[in-house]
């Protein structure tokens, strides 16, 4: 146990959003400066707040075991409001005015592009717990090109991955071979997810009965559900955000839509999808990072310690903000120096890290190897059904 002076010293230095830091990283004895910036305002509210307290679980583990190389970590927050413009000017506050070695966040791959392009032009390492379009480590360059980010990583998988996935559990599992696809025409996420959906599940020989984008912001799903109907599909994939899904889940059973046909990604995980819509998705399956009740010993060891901290149930948001966050805390504890530059090369090299949502290894493109997982909603809870790989 802590004594009362250094779990004091700890519960001040893991708090504090936005609160300002005078250069302590750069003081050897004083503790080292993580930044963190997640949407804990707006639209993604609830993908911000569990990642957060994914984090938090992470630092509070690393701290009351010491610390970094004798040091406490601080991580200082950031609301990007959920828009890439914050999420821009949050992340150069992070590094010039907080002086961060490193950067957490974001959870949409919009912003985490953004934050991204930041980090990369300031050479600090960032690590995003679950942006997964292809773009957030990858740019590509206007003659066709691709350039890895060199300071940026994720420990989720990528779109095309999950898409690949996604369509082999349908054709091959669930044995459908006629598909409908709705998604936000305009969101990085939703339309590169698709996009991967598509491509794979019509090389397995499926069919894509009608391809539909709506406008990102739209809240009147009913035409574009009657146009998918009419198409007699077998099942829907859905790749968009749980505020989107829950009112195309209740418009899906005004037209005779049952909501077993629903197939999504990870951007279904939220508490908020099975409050609003729970009842109405029965039955219906998405492509994840985690559920509570997934069957490997650290998944169960973070599913303990969560609940004690938190008195519920984690999100996948939550095991992929602690896996975000464990997995720099490795590097940091791994690099020869608390700087910037050591913790990236740390970062890379970093292999079989044993997180909650599976075993991490970063690969040259800075993406990680990881098992993906296929949920489905029962009762109005996330349970596990499958384990998949990407081919």
């Amino acid at each position: 146990m802590l004594s009362v002076t250094f779990a004091a010293v700890f519960g001040v230095l893991a708090g504090g959003q936005g609160c300002k830091n005078s250069g302590a990283s750069s003081d050897p004895n004083g503790p080292i400066i993580v930044g963190a910036y997640l949407s804990l305002s707006g639209s993604d509210t609830t993908f911000g707040s569990d990642s957060r307290e994914g984090i938090d679980l992470a630092l509070d583990q690393v701290n009351a075991a010491g610390g970094i190389k004798g040091r406490p970590i601080k991580v200082i927050y950031e609301d990007d409001k959920s828009t890439t413009q914050e999420a821009t000017n949050k992340v150069q506050q992070l590094i010039d005015r907080d002086h961060a070695v490193a950067i957490l966040g974001e959870v949409a791959s919009s912003r985490s592009i953004a934050g991204g392009i930041v980090c990369n032009k300031k050479k600090v390492p960032m690590v995003t717990p679950s942006s997964t379009a292809v773009d957030v480590t990858v740019e590509k360059k206007e003659n066709g090109q691709e350039t890895v980010r060199e300071y940026v990583f994720r420990v989720c998988f990528t779109d095309d991955q999950q898409g690949q996935v996604a369509a082999r559990f349908v054709k091959d599992t669930l044995k459908k071979t006629a598909v409908a696809i709705l998604y936000v025409a305009q969101d990085t996420y939703s339309s590169g997810l698709a996009r991967s959906f598509r491509e794979s599940f019509e090389k397995l020989g499926g069919k894509i009965t009608i391809d539909k984008g709506y406008k990102k912001g739209e809240g009147n799903f009913t035409t574009y559900l009657n146009d998918v109907k009419a198409t007699n599909p077998e099942a829907i994939f859905v790749p968009v955000y749980y505020n989107d899904m829950v009112q195309i889940a209740k418009q899906a059973k005004d037209v005779g839509l049952s909501g077993s046909m629903f197939i999504g990604g990870d951007g279904w995980d939220s508490s908020n999808l099975l409050d609003g819509a729970g009842d109405l998705l029965e039955g219906a399956y998405f492509t994840n990072h985690y559920a509570p009740d997934v069957p490997w010993k650290n998944a169960q060891t973070f599913l303990g310690d969560y609940k004690k901290k938190y008195s519920r149930d984690p999100t996948s948001l939550a095991a992929q903000g602690f896996d975000a966050a464990g997995l720099l805390f490795d590097a940091m504890k791994r690099a020869p120096e608390v700087t910037p530059e050591a913790i990236k090369v740390a970062l890379a090299a970093t292999k079989d890290f044993a997180g909650a949502t599976g075993s991490l290894t970063i690969d040259a493109s800075h993406n990680t190897k990881k098992p993906i997982v296929v949920v489905q909603i029962k009762n109005k809870k996330f349970t596990f059904s499958t384990q998949l790989t990407s081919q």
